[in-house]
């Protein structure tokens, strides 16, 4: 385990970049951008990196807005991450400018106590986790070849005041550090139609608004048959063009969840015979397209998640280790099926859940700072546990083993 004197270091370090990373979140929540659009947010974090001396490769893996940032030499190796992509019409609603300075901050931790040859931090830029699957496009690219273990956090109204009820635990807690984060895939429909004349001549059309409501009607009946930790929910995007003429084309998104893979494999073949249902009774033509990349449930891993828990609290901070349903999904979940990996959701003062307005100002709060830092600080020094305990990282490699 680290000693004493590494974790003050690097707590030191993180408590003194505070202003900096203050700086830097509250910009990039001034400054929304969508996946694989995060220009400014890539500018700002890679000058941040390089200014502390950081060796930073910028757009790295052909990603434009993604980055590396390296620091220490030899091994074992460990990738601690960020995201920084924001929300349609609600910016930074799940928090990734959070996200952002917790990665950099832990990464400033480790620079300053590792030393020549004990050990190589990588912070790892990966835009568009809301939908883009930045990590899965830095993977296959090979960001996580030799790379031991992963490493990020993420925010949630999980906070002391009132956490337990929010979190349906059993007592106030400042975060989960093992949440269920289900598989989700993509789907994308379109039905096209005969266009007509909606009131001289209806009967000439072929009604692809029909066809797109009829579907979305099965989907929804077949909402009351599905297990309660699958979840289908979708959005129409296009609906036609004039009340008087008969739609000839519409188009629809819809995101399938499972508790793993399986589970949405399985959802996936009754979700889309409810669009082929739909397109045999209204006599329309459908094309479906499933998302490039689908994203895996986290798989987190016990021996990480027990010492982060430990380590948070020293700091104060009670971390609930029984598995705790969160039913969202993240590209995070993809990287945990690679490396042996972690990815606690620690509390800030919200009175709304992650995609939510309220949640968007939570996320700048000054309190929420504080204990992105606090998160931080616990998860730097579970990674210097890994560095400097051979027998902990062998036995989260062993353990990852066995899950994957």
């Amino acid at each position: 385990m680290a000693d004493d004197a590494a974790r003050a270091d690097a707590s030191a370090a993180i408590e003194a970049a505070s202003s900096e990373l203050r700086q830097v979140s509250l910009s990039i929540h001034a400054n929304p951008e969508l996946g694989f659009e995060e220009r400014h947010a890539h500018e700002v974090l890679t000058d941040l990196l390089d200014a502390h001396g950081f060796a930073v490769e910028r757009s790295a893996y052909g990603v434009e807005t993604a980055f590396k940032a390296v620091a220490g030499n030899g091994g074992p190796v460990m990738a601690v991450l960020c995201e920084y992509d924001a929300l349609p019409g609600i910016g930074h609603a799940c928090g990734h400018n959070l996200i952002a300075i917790s990665g950099i901050a832990t990464g400033l931790g480790l620079q300053a106590v590792l030393g020549e040859g004990n050990g190589t931090v990588v912070v790892l830029g990966t835009p568009a986790e809301e939908g883009g699957g930045g990590k899965i496009a830095l993977a296959d690219a090979g960001a996580f070849e030799g790379v031991d273990a992963a490493l990020m956090l993420h925010p949630a109204p999980l906070a002391r005041a009132g956490g337990g009820e929010a979190s349906g635990l059993a007592g106030p807690v400042d975060g989960l550090v093992r949440p269920l984060m289900t598989a989700t895939q993509g789907l994308a429909v379109d039905f096209y139609g005969r266009p007509a004349h909606a009131a001289a001549s209806p009967w000439d059309g072929l009604n692809a608004l029909d066809a797109l409501v009829a579907g979305y009607s099965a989907v929804a009946m077949l909402r009351q048959h599905i297990r309660p930790d699958q979840r289908i929910h979708g959005i129409i995007t296009e609906g036609g063009t004039a009340t008087n003429v008969v739609p000839e084309h519409t188009q629809a998104r819809f995101g399938i969840r499972g508790r793993d893979r399986a589970a949405v494999d399985e959802l996936r073949v009754r979700v889309l015979a409810c669009f082929e249902g739909a397109a045999q009774s209204t006599g329309c033509r459908l094309e479906y397209r499933w998302g490039a990349s689908g994203y895996d449930d986290l798989r987190t891993n016990g021996r990480m998640a027990d010492a982060f828990v430990a380590n948070a609290a020293t700091l104060g901070s009670t971390f609930a280790t029984a598995p705790t349903n969160a039913y969202a999904s993240t590209d995070m979940g993809n990287v945990s099926y690679l490396v042996p990996s972690i990815h606690p959701m620690f509390g800030i003062p919200a009175q709304f859940a992650n995609h939510h307005p309220g949640f968007t100002e939570a996320a700048a709060s000054e309190e929420a700072h504080e204990r992105t830092l606090t998160a931080a600080k616990a998860l730097c020094h579970t990674a210097l546990d890994l560095y400097g305990d051979a027998d902990l990282l062998a036995a989260a490699k062993q353990e990852f083993g066995e899950t994957v």
